[in-house]
């Protein structure tokens, strides 16, 4: 296969399709918590408002300004969010680090959508940017708890 193949297979109808499709883009108007996060490699940035109820994600909103891979992470992300705890999110972003990193493992429910981007595994560059708005919300999650 060659490099525009490969190209061809990362950038997938999928793919383009959610990361047009983000839910969850207003702003909240006083979160609990609010994490702005930036992938220096490819300037991608992130900024996540999250309300909790006790450990459970309530509400969610998030300003993605990143490539159609962290578009399509935080769009797979925003349409699962709601309901979800902490570990339940650490537990996703660790599935989707290790796929990226040639695991072959999809992640599980409620991220198993997620496999969609497991051509991106052979694109370090890009790993930064694909698990941005995983590692805003569990910034966000975390500041809670100090």
């Amino acid at each position: 296969m060659n490099a525009a193949d490969d190209m061809m297979k990362l950038y997938s109808q999928r793919i383009l399709a959610l990361a047009a499709d983000i839910p969850l883009t207003d702003r909240l108007e006083n979160p609990d918590a609010t994490v702005r996060k930036r992938s220096p490699l490819c300037g991608s940035t992130v900024t996540v408002d999250i309300r909790t109820d006790g450990d459970r994600i309530t509400e969610f909103g998030q300003d993605v300004k990143a490539c159609a891979l962290g578009q399509t992470s935080a769009s797979i992300l925003g349409t699962n969010v709601i309901g979800l705890t902490e570990a339940e999110i650490q537990h996703g972003r660790d599935q989707l680090y290790a796929m990226l990193k040639g695991s072959k493992i999809i992640p599980y429910a409620p991220f198993q959508e997620l496999e969609v981007l497991l051509p991106a595994e052979k694109y370090n560059n890009r790993h930064a940017s694909i698990l941005l708005a995983f590692d805003a919300t569990l910034e966000a999650l975390k500041s809670l708890h100090k």
